[in-house]
């Protein structure tokens, strides 16, 4: 106390009034910061208690926050017609007691995208995540959105992408959300794509490769290349390839390639150990869908890696993610066999949330990278 007195700091009627010249302020995630006009300087910790604190509950009735240019958070209460910098529910702050954390961690398998990005404000930041109009690139994609960043669905079908931007606005009418056209089957189609992204003169912080089929009959691209090696991995191989400069210029960026636990049940080298080019766009002889498909994750992976040793000294990581074991999802369509043994799997499997959550969990970490 004889500290406080000395400073200034004890002439108040309560403890948790704060000394002249002090003002508090709350950030977007509903914790409280102190300002200190005198000095221009701002703490988490009220300069009298030390104690770190977070508003309860949700805003009144008619309230909104906001941002302004300058990345201050302000309130608008429609029902007054009024704005305000104070956070109407600071008169019901409760305190932040740190506890000791868990042993157990934190996340597991039943944790959705949606409670790991919770509180994360993605602001400012540009994601493009591929085959985002269903399944797990719709929940990635969406997720993002709805924390604040600005996504770009690359898709096929645009009726469906346009169907699946006009869901996430349902959801948020604020949400930054387009749709562009993708077709990892055709490298011009991919070309074409980065050539209109480029010219939008924007960065990209985040590139989801999650776009994939599964279990296709054999056949042939416009670039007379196998179609699943083609879809799940070299096209998503040209497209970072051409977005590279974008992803250096906006670091700390990151690249997350959706891959499989399938890769480990496939080789793609010889009988003598050397990498064997004709198994990766096999001939129709020599095909088999599950082959095939677990090929094209393993290189993925192969590929994720690669690309983390070279761009990481600029600021762009890489990472493949698995997102769990026999999820139900769409993917499988292609032949009644495999949607059968999908359909009595389901009761057993991740939903679409729950899957996601590992390429949420990625971002998670470039979104602490970003603050750092």
């Amino acid at each position: 106390m004889a500290a406080l007195r000395y400073a200034g700091l004890d002439d108040t009627d309560s403890e948790d009034e704060l000394p002249p010249g002090w003002e508090e302020r709350t950030t977007k995630d509903g914790w409280v910061y102190f300002a200190n006009h005198t000095e221009e300087k701002t703490q988490w910790e009220h300069p009298k208690t030390g104690k770190r604190k977070r508003v309860a509950g949700d805003l009144p009735y008619g309230w909104e926050q906001e941002t302004d240019e300058n990345g201050q958070v302000f309130f608008v209460d429609h029902i007054n017609k009024r704005t305000t910098y104070l956070d109407p529910r600071l008169a019901f702050t409760v305190d932040d007691n740190p506890k000791k954390p868990p042993t157990r961690q934190k996340y597991d398998g039943n944790t959705t995208a949606m409670e790991i990005l919770q509180g994360r404000d993605f602001t400012g930041k540009v994601v493009i995540v591929t085959g985002a109009n269903s399944g797990i690139g719709f929940e990635t994609a969406k997720s993002f959105a709805l924390h604040g960043a600005q996504v770009i669905l690359a898709c096929r079908n645009m009726a469906r992408a346009n169907e699946a931007v006009s869901r996430i606005l349902q959801e948020w009418h604020k949400a930054k959300v387009e749709a562009m056209t993708l077709d990892l089957a055709s490298l011009r189609s991919v070309q074409n794509f980065a050539e209109v992204f480029k010219s939008k003169n924007m960065f990209l912080h985040v590139l989801v490769c999650n776009a994939a089929v599964y279990a296709l009959p054999w056949s042939l691209t416009k670039d007379h290349l196998e179609t699943t090696f083609q879809v799940n991995h070299l096209g998503h191989f040209y497209l970072v390839q051409l977005l590279q400069d974008v992803l250096c210029r906006s670091a700390p960026a990151r690249v997350v390639v959706v891959s499989s636990e399938s890769h480990r049940f496939t080789d793609i080298n010889d009988s003598s150990g050397k990498l064997d080019l004709s198994l990766l766009s096999p001939s129709k002889e020599e095909y088999w869908a599950m082959l095939a498909y677990n090929r094209s994750k393993l290189c993925n992976i192969l590929f994720s890696n690669e690309l983390h040793c070279r761009l990481s000294p600029h600021g762009v990581t890489s990472n493949a993610v698995h997102p769990g074991n026999m999820m139900y999802s769409s993917i499988h369509h292609n032949w009644w066999v495999y949607t059968l043994l999908f359909t009595l799997a389901r009761p057993f499997t991740k939903s679409m949330a729950l899957c996601q959550d590992c390429t949420s969990h990625q971002l998670l970490m470039l979104r602490r990278n970003l603050h750092t």
